[in-house]
């Protein structure tokens, strides 16, 4: 583990005073025009999170979960409002400088894995190093093959994705969204493809990062795994309706809830 992930870097791109919050998100709102009319997903949402957090986001399908985190990757852009990530002013930042930020500052895992089908497993996790110029061709390839014996996966690493299963593309989105060693992980469902072996496995291994500093973001549908959780944030029709952050009680794990809405240091 320490051979392959290093302490948390400050990245920054366009910097900006936002405290001392590693994620704030300001009167977020996104507006989607469709067929039938302005759809609201996200209704002013103010949100922060700190360095070293392990965040759950819950919520009903459409509840706007998603969306929320697609604002934090850069992935989509608020129709209004103010998104700060380690110190980056995101929502200024176009397309190419965006795609240079994340490379660099986040890794992403999204649900539906996004391997590129003509590339190979390693190839697929060696691409943010290529892209980002991180570390030496010889280098990128032996971290590669780490990652993906992390995530067990190291005898698929020739294969093209679509010769593997799903909980085995899965598991080399992951190694992929490490590649970089960016300070926050941001995961849409990575377990919800996973046995519960693996499942468990791959979380005590983001458990183990959060505990060498890394910041985790993390959409799940899985009640079990939210509790494991040391922040679990439930949003409903675009609005986060409880943020609980649990603190040691008594020498016993217990739960705080933080004003709704409201950015919190917890």
């Amino acid at each position: 583990m320490r051979s392959i992930f290093a302490k948390p870097q400050r990245v920054s791109a366009s910097t900006t005073d936002t405290g001392q919050h590693l994620i704030e998100l300001r009167d977020i709102k996104k507006m989607y025009k469709t067929e039938a009319g302005e759809f609201l997903a996200l209704r002013g949402i103010n949100l922060a999170i700190d360095r070293g957090e392990f965040v759950g986001i819950v919520g009903k399908s459409g509840s706007g979960k998603s969306t929320l985190v697609n604002m934090i990757t850069g992935i989509d852009h608020p129709t209004s409002g103010e998104v700060y990530v380690n110190d980056s002013a995101i929502h200024h930042l176009d397309e190419d400088r965006m795609a240079a930020w994340r490379g660099v500052s986040m890794g992403v895992v999204f649900q539906f894995f996004q391997l590129l089908p003509t590339l190979t497993v390693i190839e697929n996790v060696m691409l943010p190093m290529d892209f980002c110029s991180k570390f030496t061709r010889k280098e990128r390839r032996e971290r590669a093959m780490e990652l993906l014996k992390l995530m067990e996966v190291d005898d698929q690493a020739k294969k093209l994705p679509t010769m593997i299963s799903g909980g085995q593309q899965q598991r080399v989105a992951i190694a992929r969204a490490l590649a970089n060693d960016p300070p926050i992980i941001v995961a849409d469902e990575p377990t919800g493809n996973l046995d519960s072996k693996t499942a468990d496995a791959v979380f005590h291994l983001f458990e183990t990062l959060v505990k060498q500093g890394k910041t985790f973001v993390m959409v799940t549908h899985d009640a079990e795994l939210a509790r494991r959780m040391n922040r679990v944030i439930s949003v409903t029709d675009g609005q986060v309706v409880s943020d609980y952050v649990r603190v040691p009680a008594m020498g016993t794990a217990g739960s705080a809830p933080v004003s709704q809405g409201q950015p919190t240091n917890a």
